[in-house]
């Protein structure tokens, strides 16, 4: 055999027999050295990662293209990955990015609004709203919760209350809390902003973690704004997970008009968070259109969507609560957010560690504080 450092990729790969390799790859002619346990490859439009050290290995981008977990092609799911090879390979290319039953989504969407308006009727104003993203290339829907009898001009605080998961929205389980607000006079705001589940394939499929979607929730503060009987100078914002890490990465900029905010087990550090989490995780990241790649291949622009990296920035307070046994925001990545603010703005920021609280849910900790009933849409107290 050729030494190592000799030998082309396909002559590597073929001695893997534990991994399928396309016969014949045409695309596969350069050679490479190896630097350590590490070797990078990139022939005509594709890339080839070998990790000899951790068992490694991105496929020849033909059997890859086949590979990519959750996606379709032509409308066909493909197949689950049966190597460790398979598991591991990440697209970077959009078409490859999840995909979903798009009827059944618009359909669950509309029992959940259906819900609210029935649930709201006597108690508070409810109706669904659109606005156009200050990004000015989509409308954004939201939900709109408001008291009954409005106070008059300026006479309201609100609050915009941001939705989490990769791809999600707004939920029913939230109704028992927007209840409580909208109880003590506050107006709430709550947008389905780009990526959310429930209006199409375009909505969802034009997802821009840490980037445009963060401007589609600021623009619920412009709509705000023209509601003549809310204060514009008492405008907060507050969320959990991803909701919690838009609403950092708003109070993050800088200047800002939003008074307050509450991240709640917020997502903090993507550089951290996508190598932790895995390929199964990092690929609705990667196949974002504003990504189109991971991580080490875009640094820059995964520091510059991760708050952990602004929190100098911070002009407004800020509360934020985490829980050591959260299984979705690991404690490993949200004390990184909770040190830094300890140590660079112990004057803006609360900040409260919550030990092993009781769980809640399939991610045990991750969901500790919003605690409901699925079936009856009310509160069930924490022990």
């Amino acid at each position: 055999a050729l030494p190592l450092a000799h030998r082309s990729a396909y002559e590597i790969l073929r001695d893997l027999p534990s991994h399928r390799i396309s016969p014949s790859p045409p695309r596969m002619q350069e050679r490479f050295h190896m630097s350590g346990a590490l070797a990078r490859l990139a022939p005509a439009g594709a890339r080839l990662v070998i990790a000899l050290a951790v068992g490694v290995l991105v496929l020849t981008p033909e059997v890859g293209a086949q590979q990519q977990g959750g996606a379709r092609t032509n409308g066909t799911r493909r197949p689950a990955p049966t190597t460790r090879a398979e598991s591991l390979y990440v697209s970077a290319d959009p078409a490859d990015h999840s995909t979903r039953d798009w009827a059944e989504d618009i359909k669950n969407r509309e029992a959940i609004d259906s819900t609210y308006a029935a649930r709201s009727a006597g108690v508070m104003d409810f109706k669904k709203i659109t606005y156009r993203s200050p990004v000015g290339d989509m409308d954004i829907p939201a939900f709109l919760f408001q008291p009954l009898n409005k106070r008059g001009a300026k006479g309201h605080a609100a609050m915009i209350w941001v939705h989490g998961g990769v791809h999600s929205s707004w939920g029913a389980t939230m109704l028992p809390f927007v209840k409580e607000a909208v109880e003590r006079g506050y107006v709430v705001i709550a947008p389905d902003y780009r990526g959310s589940t429930g209006y199409g394939e375009a909505h969802y499929r034009a997802i821009d973690y840490g980037a445009k979607e963060v401007d589609d929730v600021y623009g619920a503060y412009d709509y705000l704004k023209t509601l003549p009987h809310v204060d514009a100078e008492r405008v907060g914002v507050m969320g959990w997970s991803h909701g919690g890490f838009i609403t950092a990465h708003l109070l993050f900029r800088g200047e800002t008009p939003l008074k307050a905010g509450a991240a709640i087990v917020p997502v903090t550090n993507l550089v951290f968070r996508l190598g932790y989490k895995g390929p199964r995780y990092q690929r609705d990241f990667s196949t974002q259109p504003g990504l189109r790649g991971l991580p080490h291949e875009k640094q820059d622009e995964y520091v510059k969507r991760s708050p952990l990296y602004s929190v100098e920035k911070l002009q407004r307070p800020i509360l934020v609560h985490v829980a050591t046994n959260d299984e979705d925001v690991n404690y490993v990545e949200d004390q990184q957010l909770v040190w830094k603010l300890r140590a660079l703005k112990p004057d803006l920021a609360e900040t409260k560690v919550y030990v092993d609280p009781a769980p809640w849910g399939a991610s045990v900790g991750h969901a500790f504080s919003r605690r409901v009933d699925s079936k009856t849409l009310e509160r069930v107290d924490s022990p």
